[in-house]
Order: structure tokens, then sequence, then C-alpha cells
């Protein structure tokens, strides 16, 4: 559990998510939700607890091994460079997972095939050579998931993935999500509980840093708890 002085963001937060699921992480503001997910990817380390990957304990691995042993995510707000093409982007996440950028073509034509797969995937098929600054908001976040499988993740985390998106956007978000192969597990942080209660296969509920409830979508949003821990808002 990470300390802030005297306030404990994730007290005592046994989370398991199960191979291949769709598994949501909700709750209020202040919660501990996106605490968590840096718990998970490494990039906060934890003053006790453990954090395991597929029975490995990657707990004082650092975001880049977890990064190699198949943990990825997205961020609240895109992390893409606005000025490349939308293919450039793609590219270069994918030479960055092999470790080394080479220009010999045999390499490249495999980085190529690669890119063309992550935006066929993500639904980009065709926009490869438009730059990100003329992508729509929605296209974005399209962008940010390919760039986050371009590392071939088996645990994809999404943070807020359908903020900000109009009614079509979150409708492609959804088909896009449920898609994905179940060999990527995803768990993701989404305030939208249309969206998530459309995607999730298991829903856990955090409150004021502790796990208020975690069952499948039909528990949580019959849970008269969940109600009231919602109250006053949503993240």
């Amino acid at each position: 559990m990470p300390r802030f002085g005297a306030l404990k963001a994730v007290d005592d937060v046994s989370l398991s998510v199960a191979q291949g699921t769709r598994h949501a992480l909700i709750g209020p503001n202040g919660a501990g939700k996106s605490t968590l997910f840096k718990l998970i990817t490494g990039l906060l380390r934890s003053d006790s607890g453990r954090v395991c990957l597929a029975g490995q304990d990657v707990t004082t691995a650092s975001e880049v091994r977890r990064c190699r042993l198949g943990i990825s995510q997205t961020m609240q707000h895109a992390s893409v460079f606005p000025t490349m093409s939308v293919a450039e982007n793609v590219a270069l996440a994918a030479r960055r997972h092999t470790g080394r950028v080479s220009w010999i073509p045999r390499r490249e034509t495999e980085v190529h095939a690669r890119t063309d797969e992550l935006l066929d995937q993500v639904t980009l098929t065709g926009r490869g050579g438009v730059q990100v600054d003329a992508l729509s908001h929605g296209e974005r976040k399209q962008l940010e998931v390919a760039l986050a499988l371009a590392c071939r993740p088996t645990l994809l985390l999404l943070d807020e993935p359908a903020a900000g998106m109009s009614a079509a956007e979150r409708a492609r978000l959804v088909t896009l999500i449920s898609g994905l192969p179940r060999e990527v597990t995803v768990l993701f942080v989404e305030h939208d509980l249309d969206v998530v209660f459309e995607l999730a296969d298991t829903v856990t509920v955090l409150n004021l840093g502790r796990v208020l409830l975690s069952g499948d979508p039909v528990t949580g949003r019959a849970s008269d708890e969940v109600r009231r821990a919602y109250l006053g808002g949503v993240r």
C-alpha cells in the first residue's frame, strides 16, 4: 500500500484478474483506482504487498521490465507524437518493442507489416498517412490502444479509455475492445457505467482505497453499497 503522508491511497487491496477477462475497476473520486494502476505497472512502488503477473512476482521489477514481461497501458490523456503520421507513431512503438532501431530492409518490412496489422486491429485502416493532429479525439484514443498493443501485451491496462468521447466514438471503442483476442487480458478504469456494464466480465469497486465489491456486472449494478459509494459523483 503506498502512503502519501498519513493517507493510505490503496489500503490492503487484493485484486485478482483472471486471464482473458475484461475486468473493470470503478469507484468515486479519490477511490484509489489510478494509484492501483500505477502499482501494477511499476510507476509507483508499494510500501507492502506483492504484484504478480501469471504467477511471477514482479513487485521489485521496473516499469520497463514489467512491460517486457507483458504489461502495457494507455493513459488518461493520449501520449502520441502529434506532428508525426499515424503510421509513424505505430511503427516507432513497434521498433521500440524489439529493443533496437534498425534500418535493415527485412526488419523494416516486418515493422511495416506489424504497423498495418495494428492499424487494422484498432480500426484505423487507411488512416496511416494522416498526421495525428488531424485525428478526431476518438481516433487518437484508438491510436493509443494500437501503441499499447505494439508490445504484444498479455495484460492491457486502459485508464478511462472512453473519456471525452461522443456516443458514436464510445460505440467504436466498445467494439474495438470487445474484438481484442482473449489472449490479451484487459483491466480498465472507466467512469462511463454504460461502457463498463457492456464490456466487463468482472467489476471491482474501490472506495476510499479499499475493495468495496468484486463480482459480475449484474451484482455490481444491483448493489446498494455501490450506489451509496457513487453518491456525490463518479470519477
